[in-house]
């Protein structure tokens, strides 16, 4: 494999010929989501209460089965032989360093990204490695394994260093190696203000965002000339305007486009808006694509997809959206990669069989979890009375209040996060430990092997879409 870099604006090989990265992230793995793998609350939450009800060892023994089979070098042949060039491998600080021993590092969490790029190397398939969710919560997401929907990191000097150090850790360790396309730094930032995100102002502080991706590329260089090192745009890779102009060389940048259109609710295409024509028109307004356009830099779209657990009748149309959405990235000449690999059966590529031995165990909590709203990201699902009742308390709030700046679209977004997502997403995970109290390590194996690839199937109609494109 060739070390790759950016050059006139495209991202070529050793002999100078463009290389087009298209693929899948791998979310749910070394940073797990709840609506990936099925739990509720945040990541770290969850591990502290399996431990407290199994017991540390055995707690420990479920996380790392879930990790050997969640992505094991079979996915990684799945992916190489349906036409992939590349996967992005997302990660949590958490596997290489701990909060209570802040600047040591665990070789545990080293070893397997080592292993995970070593099959990428061994089946030709480039990595990007993604750190998605850095110390001190670099947005207010659970995405980033924030329980507390603070992002304490633009703020605290402390984070900051950390979040350099383990660039500097990763980028000795992986320096020189063909296999990795490139380091993307940070998932998803958010640099607004904490009173501007109880609002909804998520105006970004420029100064803050540009001043960290000066220093971290600085720091990084020192040690890795070579790699791309990727940078995303704020306000969850939406905003680009004020962002500083490509200031070294070897930079690739990165937007998130979720559209409605992939969402619903009702058909597509049609006639007035949701089509091919208005799919072309959302991404050319993206502020990541006037950024490629205005200083003729490569654009990877890191993150996009279309959901299949809403309607059944729907799903046709959320494939024929992420079919035409794809094409539009096609047609200006931009990387991809889709938004998940594997899931529970919600938005992956692959996912778990229904019948799986997990999937059974926890059917009563994912239902529990859709009744009570808990998984932020399912917005899109049909009303439960834990739905109507947070949106009539939100109205209530607004109109009480009587304040122009406070609007029910913002305290709704907050208040849904803060109670269903926050609070009884933790409350939930009591339940959840408790479905796999008592068992053995055998038995928790067995159950764990549902996240096997052998064991899992590609959803039809979006491995279809996938393979035509990465043809």
């Amino acid at each position: 494999m060739d070390m790759l870099q950016v050059k006139n604006g495209r991202i070529v090989d050793a002999q100078g010929s463009p290389v087009y990265l298209r693929g899948a992230c791998v979310g749910g793995w070394m940073n797990m989501e709840n609506f990936i793998n099925g739990y509720p609350g945040a990541e770290h939450a969850l591990r502290a209460t399996m431990a407290e009800t199994l017991g540390g060892s055995k707690a420990e023994f479920f996380f790392d089965r879930l990790l050997d089979y969640f992505l094991a070098e079979d996915d990684i042949a799945f992916m190489k032989a349906s036409g992939a060039t590349v996967v992005r491998l997302s990660f949590n600080y958490r596997h290489f360093e701990r909060d209570d021993d802040p600047f040591v590092y665990i070789e545990k969490g080293f070893r397997r990204m080592e292993q995970a790029v070593g099959w990428c190397q061994k089946h030709g398939l480039y990595a990007i490695l993604d750190h998605h969710a850095v110390q001190g919560w670099q947005n207010t997401d659970w995405h980033c394994d924030n329980g507390m929907r603070h992002a304490l990191f633009w703020d605290t000097p402390h984070y900051q260093d950390r979040f350099i150090a383990l660039w500097e850790a990763l980028a000795d360790r992986f320096k020189g190696n063909p296999a990795v396309a490139g380091y993307n730094i940070m998932n998803e930032p958010q640099t607004s203000t904490p009173r501007g995100r109880l609002t909804g102002d998520n105006e970004p502080r420029w100064d803050k965002i540009n001043a960290l991706y000066a220093r971290a590329v600085q720091a990084i260089r020192v040690i890795d000339p070579d790699h791309i090192i990727i940078l995303e745009g704020d306000n969850f890779s939406s905003r680009f305007a004020q962002l500083d102009a490509p200031f070294a060389g070897n930079l690739l940048y990165s937007s998130h486009n979720y559209t409605r259109a992939g969402f619903g609710p009702g058909a597509y295409p049609r006639q007035d808006d949701w089509n091919r024509e208005w799919q072309e028109a959302n991404f050319l307004a993206h502020e990541g694509a006037r950024f490629m356009q205005q200083y003729n830099v490569p654009l990877w779209v890191g993150e996009f997809g279309s959901p299949y657990n809403g309607p059944a009748g729907e799903v046709p149309d959320r494939m024929r959206a992420l079919d035409d959405q794809i094409d539009v990235f096609e047609q200006y000449g931009v990387h991809w990669t889709t938004w998940t690999y594997k899931d529970v059966g919600v938005m992956g590529w692959v996912h778990l069989d229904p019948e799986s031995d997990y999937i059974q165990r926890v059917k009563g909590s994912l239902e529990t979890k859709r009744l009570l709203n808990s998984d932020f990201w399912m917005s899109w699902l049909p009303n439960t009375p834990a739905k109507t009742w947070v949106h009539n308390l939100v109205h209530e709030i607004v109109e009480t209040v009587g304040d122009p700046d406070i609007t029910v679209s913002a305290i709704e977004r907050y208040v849904t996060q803060a109670t269903m997502a926050t609070y009884i997403g933790a409350l939930l995970q009591l339940p959840y430990a408790k479905l796999f109290k008592g068992m053995s390590e055998a038995q928790l194996d067995q159950v764990l092997q549902s996240f096997a690839f052998k064991n899992c199937t590609p959803h039809p109609e979006l491995h279809a879409v996938m393979r035509k494109h990465l043809g």
